[in-house]
């Protein structure tokens, strides 16, 4: 994926080609601890809400490992971080998307131009020539899957006959933002590396890394107090009215079963018909007020409801998903979504 840009023209970096790492310094330990020892688990999944680094957090492990091969070497047993200095040619290299032992699994563009909305079986079997080839690059052969959510179930079987017999000096780096939802084989093959939210202040700086904006500017201020600890939630909301409409969501979110189906319009309308940053404020919004039904639920009491409002969500991302992709009409999906959580919530 390439940098986005906001409505403002908020150029956003790639978490690959972002060197600094904002928080997560015990996870960031764990990992260089664990290669140190030179008996790094092969396989690790990086968990946690979105937004919160754990991209960012891959690459940084994967620039350090490709560029010291070796656990042992002064360089890796002496190092306070991760971090690889940007000019380093490895560095270089795995912004560019042109170093020979990376591959990096994620939704790609389609046949027609475009974007996909899971990473297919095809995509995910590079790995088995990936992992197989002597040619390209000596030494450690790195994989970061984009997120392992998004595997359809084939691509995902895939992936688990690599893990399940992995390659010498092989290392996968899974990133998800639903670990529970992930398949228990692929699970069970994973150290896991749950990354917390961020405070505001980590925040701050993320977004002011990952964009030209200085960490004092008043909208990146709000957008980060308004992010839960999220740096995607706080870039998501830089752009236009986004936090406004994630507000006004909220607000007719809280109004269900009943909705006013003037608001309905109300808000399809601001959704636009192809803005990717109102609607990706508009399912944040829906995503956030689900999580919190679900975490202040009590699990035995309200198990059937929990249940339905997950499948519910599940319905929610595939649409989302086919709306993003195929550039849909905004205003039917937002009143599918507010007539399922009805439903849901009766």
């Amino acid at each position: 994926m390439s940098a986005r840009k906001s409505e403002q023209d908020i150029a956003v970096r790639h978490p690959r080609e972002t060197s600094g790492l904002s928080g997560h310094r015990e996870a960031e330990q764990t990992l260089l601890d664990a290669y140190r020892s030179g008996r790094i688990p092969h396989a690790w999944l990086i968990g946690g809400a979105q937004g919160l680094g754990k991209a960012t957090l891959a690459y940084r492990m994967a620039r350090f490992v490709l560029a010291f091969r070796n656990p042992q070497a002064s360089q890796v047993q002496q190092a306070p971080t991760l971090r690889l200095d940007p000019g380093d040619p490895v560095a270089r290299q795995v912004a560019a998307g042109a170093h020979g032992g990376l591959l990096v699994l994620e939704r790609g563009l389609n046949d027609r131009g475009v974007m996909r909305t899971v990473i297919t079986v095809d995509e995910t079997r590079e790995t088995i020539s990936f992992f197989g080839s002597t040619a390209a690059v000596d030494g450690w052969r790195i994989c970061i899957v984009d997120t392992v959510d998004e595997l359809n179930p084939n691509a995902a079987n895939a992936l688990l006959k690599i893990l399940e017999e992995p390659p010498q000096q092989s290392l996968f780096l899974l990133v998800s933002h639903a670990p529970s939802r992930v398949l228990p084989t692929i699970l069970s093959r994973c150290r896991k590396l749950l990354l917390r939210p961020l405070d505001t202040r980590d925040v701050i700086a993320a977004a002011a890394a990952a964009t030209d904006l200085a960490p004092d500017d008043p909208k990146l201020v709000e957008a980060a107090a308004a992010s839960e600890g999220s740096v995607g939630r706080a870039l998501s909301l830089l752009g236009g009215d986004a936090l406004r409409l994630q507000q006004r969501t909220a607000a007719l979110l809280a109004t269900l079963p009943k909705v006013d189906p003037r608001e309905l319009h109300a808000l399809g309308d601001a959704l636009g018909t192809s803005d990717r940053v109102a609607l990706a404020a508009f399912i944040d919004g829906i995503d956030r007020w689900i999580s919190e039904r679900m975490r202040d639920g009590d699990a035995n009491a309200n198990l059937p409801r929990l249940a339905r409002l997950a499948e519910v969500w599940e319905k929610i991302v595939r649409a989302a998903r086919d709306t993003e992709a195929y550039n849909l009409e905004r205003k039917p999906l937002v009143f599918s979504v507010f007539s399922m959580l009805a439903d849901a919530t009766r």
